[in-house]
């Protein structure tokens, strides 16, 4: 009989079909018409599936007839032959050949090994408690989450020599520590941070000391502070250290007679590894209690006097590095202390809370505003992709309604620093970018240009100096909890901000924790960490890490 083929909108008449053969030798007819291959046909007819050898009479085509009969012809994508009154055959689909198989075949979750499993599901291995090491093991935690430690880390090959017995034992412990986090980072188990514990109570013999049960509990903060002093003293970074340059800041401090004013004014500075939050009866926020002590009355002697006279001392911070330590200082014996809720923030601005010199805040005036403005615009886009949704774009994805005013660098100048083109003059246009159908690859592209313009920003007397925070603005990302009397007992625990890259952020505006009780890891939501403040029984934040923000790039 004669039938007609359609296929891809052009149509094949009087293509014959011998019911006297077998399938297969219909399929080849369309191979010959379409170029589709016969081994990826599958006809689909009442009842089962055409075979190669099935015999169109049993099959019961008809040339006409009220009823005729229905076929279904699969290839790659859907394909279907109908048989009319006309027997005309529709074929949907294409010809061509099928991709080539991924370079590596899949792997399915319940097929990989520990190691893999880690890796794909990003999801943080705990730490095993091997007696009183709460303290350890959220201290190490708290530390994980700084990335340019790792990256350090990594780089670390220090052999250490005999005849530096003191260096000696702080390689190998920041060697034991770079091990640690390679095995962690391949496992999804709780791991057991024997070695690097063993190291660490011979660097430092107070770590080995033993209660009435087993070796005794001890102070993250202490164990902290041992920790970054170790890294120092066993060259991490080389010529370049990195504690000093990543973890320290420096304290500018100035003694002024006030009863001697043309007696010269003292400045000293001091490098420091943290900051003190003194609680006390009426501390309610973490900065009051970080700043209440900078400004005091001394009384000293006066080299212009002859005698004991009153002095001012004024203490702000001249140098702020990539992460900014703080501690609540609460273990004091007075329990409303101890208990007293003080409120800290997820995102720390140190100028606007007074704690740098007039220099370095002059410094940093202009681009830490150009941030804020930054930050404020990326919350607007946020809140017009969430509720201001409009017609589908013709992309079929929904219109945001609205713009918002970005400013966008149009120029690169050759001797750009940092190895980025930005414009630094007028040459910066100022854009509405719509944002409609605003995704993170759009969203990618805006940061890049707002990092690029406050780069441009940045005082030229700071671009040299390494690992230094030239925005003024920081962001919580770790904190260990306390839960106790005091700091050598108790229970230890580290919470971490989930790592994102800034475009996440700014796209969701949210942030998931996770909670290391020791070998037991959780997410929570940052509702959690608001509830670490103090006031009740439970968890109160003992160490705080904050790092740079993320809306300008670290000097590297």
């Amino acid at each position: 009989m004669r039938v007609s083929v359609k296929h891809s909108g052009k149509v094949y008449n009087d293509v014959e079909l011998d019911a006297t053969k077998p399938g297969s030798a219909f399929k080849q007819t369309v191979h010959e018409l379409t170029g589709v291959p016969t081994d990826r046909m599958k006809v689909m007819i009442r009842g089962g599936m055409l075979k190669d050898d099935t015999d169109w009479n049993v099959v019961g085509i008809k040339e006409v007839g009220p009823n005729p009969s229905t076929l279904m012809l699969q290839f790659t994508a859907q394909w279907s032959i109908t048989s009319h009154q006309k027997q005309v055959f529709t074929v949907i689909g294409t010809a061509e050949e099928l991709p080539p198989p991924p370079p590596q075949p899949p792997v399915f979750l319940e097929d990989m090994d520990d190691s893999q499993l880690a890796t794909t599901l990003d999801f943080p291995a705990g730490l095993k408690n091997l007696g009183n090491t709460c303290y350890l093991n959220a201290t190490i935690q708290a530390l994980r989450s700084v990335p340019e430690l790792q990256a350090v880390l990594q780089s670390y090959n220090r052999t250490p020599t005999p005849n530096m017995p003191t260096q000696d034992v702080n390689a190998t412990l920041t060697s034991s520590l770079r091990a640690l986090y390679q095995g962690m980072a391949k496992s999804l188990e709780p791991f057991a941070p024997i070695a690097f514990l063993q190291v660490l109570r011979q660097a430092n013999p107070q770590f080995a000391e033993r209660g009435q049960v087993g070796f005794a509990q001890q102070d993250a903060d202490e164990c902290w502070s041992q920790i970054l002093t170790s890294l120092q003293s066993a060259g991490l970074g080389g010529d370049r250290d990195w504690t000093s340059h990543y973890m320290a800041g420096e304290m500018e401090t100035t003694l002024k007679c006030d009863d001697a004013p043309n007696e010269p004014t003292i400045t000293t500075r001091e490098r420091v590894l943290k900051l003190q939050c003194n609680i006390s009866a009426s501390t309610n926020y973490m900065h009051t209690g970080i700043t209440d002590s900078w400004d005091q009355k001394i009384t000293k002697y006066s080299p212009e006097l002859g005698h004991e006279a009153t002095y001012s001392q004024r203490s702000r911070l001249s140098r702020l590095p990539s992460v900014l330590t703080v501690q609540m200082v609460r273990f004091y014996w007075r329990r409303d202390i101890n208990k007293r809720k003080v409120k800290f923030p997820f995102n720390l601005d140190v100028l606007s809370e007074g704690m740098v010199t007039d220099d370095l805040e002059r410094k940093l005036a202009s681009v830490n505003k150009r941030q804020k403005e930054i930050e404020q615009e990326r919350k607007e886009r946020r809140k017009a992709r969430g509720k201001l949704k409009g017609p589908p774009n013709t992309d079929g994805k929904p219109a945001v309604l609205g713009t918002v005013q970005t400013l966008v660098s149009e120029a690169a100048p050759a001797n750009a620093p940092f190895g980025i083109n930005f414009d630094t003059g007028p040459a910066a246009e100022t854009h509405l970018a719509p944002l409609g159908g605003m995704d993170e690859s759009t969203e990618e592209s805006l940061h890049t240009r707002e990092t690029n313009e406050l780069l441009s920003l940045v005082d030229p007397s700071l671009q040299g100096d390494i690992g230094a925070n030239v925005t003024g603005m920081y962001e919580l990302s770790a904190i260990i909890t306390h839960k106790g009397a005091s700091a050598d007992g108790g229970h230890y625990i580290a919470w971490v901000k989930r790592q994102q890259t800034s475009t996440e952020n700014s796209i969701s505006g949210e942030s998931d924790w996770y909670k290391f009780d020791d070998d037991k890891v959780s997410v929570v939501t940052q509702e959690k960490i608001t509830s670490l403040d103090g006031g009740g029984e439970d968890s109160t934040a003992y160490i705080l890490l904050y790092r740079y923000a993320p809306g300008i790039t670290r000097l590297a």
